[in-house]
Order: structure tokens, then C-alpha cells, then sequence
């Protein structure tokens, strides 16, 4: 085991919004180092989401993250001989990362042409309480709800 935690490397804002919300989703969005293309990704689907819906893109973004960011997950324990799926409050930082990973995952699914226009497209769907990610998200609380018989097993 280790005897301290590693460091955490600063993240710097991302260039056109200044946030750093937005640096560490595009982190997540690239592939093989190519973060320009990344970043181009990004905010051409906060262009579509403007046009699209006549408000600021980002705060569109930042609305349909909080709307499938998770509070609570299931996790496997063994008691006993016998797995039990234990419901646990999730810690902040997973928190903003698992709605990340959902989002970028449930976009690239999507049926649209460029990955700009599928991410706009989740993004949208995100921030009216619909689409794959919201879904993931109340799937993982009626898990968590369903198992919660079993929270006093909790480590």
C-alpha cells in the first residue's frame, strides 16, 4: 500500500470559457493525445446547443451534468459466502466523473452524423431529464434503492 496519495496535477481552463469543468471533460473526450481536435469537438457542440436552444451552451452543459451526476452506487461485498450489491454515497470528485464518462459514452452511441452533433444532441436530451445518460443514472438509484435493505452490511 502506498504511503501517501499522489499528487493531484492542476488542471489548467480550457481557453474560450475559462473553466476548468470544461478542460477535464474534454481530458476524457480525447483520443491519442489529440486535444486540439478534442477541444474543436467540444465546442462545436456548444455552438449547435446555442443555436439549438437560444441559451449559452455551456451553461446548458454544466446543467445537463448535474442532471446525471449519480449520489449514490452499488458496490459488491462479500458476506458470508453470498455477493451483496451494498448501496454507498458517492464521493464528489466520482461523482463529476462518472457523469463525464456516462456522457461521453452515451454520445458516441448516438445516431448522428459528426460527434459534435452527438454530443450537442446528449447534451440537450441530458438537460431535459432524457436521454441514455439520465437513464444510466436512474438506473444506478433505483439499484441502489432496490438494495438498500442490505446498507447495514456497509464497510
Amino acid at each position: 500500500m502506498r504511503k501517501t496519495t499522489p499528487k493531484r496535477k492542476p488542471l489548467l481552463p480550457d481557453p474560450k470559457f475559462n473553466d476548468m469543468l470544461v478542460t477535464r471533460f474534454v481530458n476524457n473526450l480525447m483520443y491519442d493525445g489529440k486535444k486540439t481536435k478534442a477541444f474543436d469537438t467540444f465546442y462545436e457542440a456548444m455552438d449547435i446547443i446555442t443555436k439549438k436552444n437560444e441559451e449559452n451552451g455551456l451553461d446548458v452543459f454544466k446543467k445537463a451534468l448535474n442532471n446525471i451526476t449519480p449520489q449514490v452506487e452499488v458496490r459488491s461485498r462479500r458476506v458470508g459466502g453470498a455477493t451483496f450489491q451494498i448501496p454507498q454515497e458517492i464521493r464528489p470528485e466520482r461523482k463529476t466523473s462518472m457523469a463525464i464518462k456516462w456522457m461521453i459514452l452515451y454520445s458516441r452511441k448516438r445516431n448522428e452524423k459528426s460527434m459534435g452533433q452527438k454530443l450537442a444532441g446528449e447534451i440537450i436530451a441530458a438537460a431535459k431529464e432524457e436521454g441514455a445518460a439520465f437513464k444510466k443514472k436512474e438506473d444506478t438509484h433505483r439499484m441502489a434503492d432496490a438494495n438498500k435493505a442490505f446498507s447495514h452490511f456497509r464497510f
